[in-house]
């Protein structure tokens, strides 16, 4: 009885969109942008797709499954006496995306392959490929792949910055797994953030239908460029429901750069607390402006007081890019190297600045009598204190962490500080490794130098 009614909905959708591709088509020339083929006399998007295919690439990954993280499960002995049988491992899928031929470079989701033992990438004319991977970042959900191979094709980058709400875009990827698929829809808004407290977000949003296996797969314009990498959905059942979410292509590219240099994103802070700036606080603060961040405190000896940024500041740019709030300034920043200076747009009381403040390093302390603990293998944990807006607070440091190792693979890096799990707060190794046992799923609190980041550990 109900299947009617979709089916309508669902052609009336695809008359919509075949009578925009049409007003597109009959535009003038000089306000086409892009051009739309036409082939028999109907427009197609066949020629842009034939060209961009061939660099979106299936991705099977062959992955830990949960039982192999419980050292009991692993004890032959154990199983033997309780007459279990040995963990599998398991097999997922996802998508990816060639983004450099010649170096033989896949980008990807992060999630798509952590915790991967072993990755294999399918090409569209059907070769199988092992791939090695070059770095990871779980902040920005970005992995970047590396395969070897002749006569590769690969997808050009698009402005990100440039998509407004509206334009068309395409998604390519694999959908469950039973082959490449494309799927069409608009861009229904740019700048999304707060899906969750994990990560540096600035989505794109579409709804263009994404359905699991399309991560990591490419989000493209018409004129087939690389816009975005297809992230996340939201869904009562975990397939489309028309709100999906794309990394944009500016924050991906400036990722894999960092990736492929150092393996790693190696983030640098400003040493400043902000929110979002409000109507009221525009009141408040005498200031004409109506989007940026409002700065809320500046550590003492940070870069941001010696780049001259001061409380009550509101910042509406970096680098010529438009910050409309507190968390596109806080992913914007986030992918920027330490060491690098930014520029920044500030509006303070009537006067607007221009400010250029030089990233710090994200220093990790010494840590006398540094720990290790076997559900974050690979890092070196002691107990310290930092100085917040409610004084000293302690917590665990990670002072040194081994790369490739399961720490590493889940995101954390040298420098970070674990305030809690489970919104618990931990003030010493014995307590994290406690709470870290306790519970099916798990996840760390830790600042990292100006933000406080959510890392899924299970």
């Amino acid at each position: 009885m109900l299947a009617e009614p979709r089916e309508g909905c669902q052609d009336m959708n695809m008359m919509r969109i075949l009578a925009a591709v049409l007003l597109l088509a009959s535009l003038p020339a000089a306000a086409q942008l892009p051009t739309v083929a036409t082939r028999d006399g109907l427009p197609t998007l066949a020629p842009v797709i034939e060209r961009v295919a061939p660099a979106v690439v299936n991705i099977a990954v062959l992955g830990s499954s949960p039982e192999e993280q419980n050292p009991l499960l692993r004890d032959p002995y154990f199983r033997r006496f309780f007459g279990l049988q040995a963990p599998q491992p398991q097999l997922s899928a996802g998508s990816g995306v060639i983004v450099d031929a010649k170096a033989g470079y896949v980008m990807t989701n992060h999630h798509v392959i952590k915790e991967a033992r072993e990755v294999v990438v399918t090409l569209k004319d059907n070769r199988r490929l092992p791939a090695k991977l070059v770095g990871t970042d779980a902040g920005t959900d970005i992995a970047l792949l590396k395969i070897e191979a002749e006569g590769l094709a690969q997808a050009s980058f698009g402005d990100s910055d440039a998509l407004q709400v509206g334009d068309f875009v395409i998604a390519i990827g694999n959908p469950f797994g039973i082959g490449q698929t494309v799927t069409s829809g608009i861009v229904s808004a740019v700048g999304r953030s707060g899906l969750s407290p994990e990560g540096y977000e600035d989505f794109i949003q579409t709804d263009a239908a994404i359905n699991p296996g399309n991560s990591g797969g490419a989000l493209i314009n018409l004129r087939g460029e690389l816009v975005g990498i297809n992230s996340a959905i939201i869904g009562p059942s975990g397939g489309n429901v028309g709100i999906g979410f794309a990394v944009p292509a500016n924050m991906a590219r400036a990722v894999m750069q960092q990736l492929a240099r150092h393996g790693e994103v190696r983030r640098g802070y400003l040493g400043i607390q902000m929110q979002t700036l409000t109507p009221e606080l525009a009141q408040k603060l005498g200031v004409a402006v109506k989007e940026g961040a409002v700065i809320t405190a500046v550590q003492p000896g940070s870069p941001a007081e010696r780049g001259g940024l001061k409380v009550g500041d509101v910042v509406t740019a970096i680098n010529g890019r438009q910050v409309r709030g507190s968390a596109e300034l806080r992913a914007q920043s986030g992918v920027i190297a330490a060491g690098e200076t930014v520029e920044l747009r500030v509006q303070r009381a009537r006067e607007s600045h221009t400010l250029r403040v030089r990233i710090g390093q994200i220093e990790a302390r010494a840590a006398a009598g540094g720990e290790t603990i076997a559900q974050l293998a690979g890092a070196r944990l002691a107990v310290a204190e930092r100085s917040s807006g409610r004084g000293k607070e302690r917590g665990v440091l990670v002072s040194a962490i081994e790369q490739g190792s399961a720490a590493f693979q889940h995101g954390l890096r040298p420098g970070d500080f674990i305030v809690g799990v489970n919104q618990r707060r931990v003030a010493s190794v014995a307590e994290l490794a406690a709470a870290l046992g306790g519970s099916e799923r798990v996840a760390l609190n830790v600042v990292r130098g100006d933000y406080l980041l959510t890392i899924a550990i299970r």
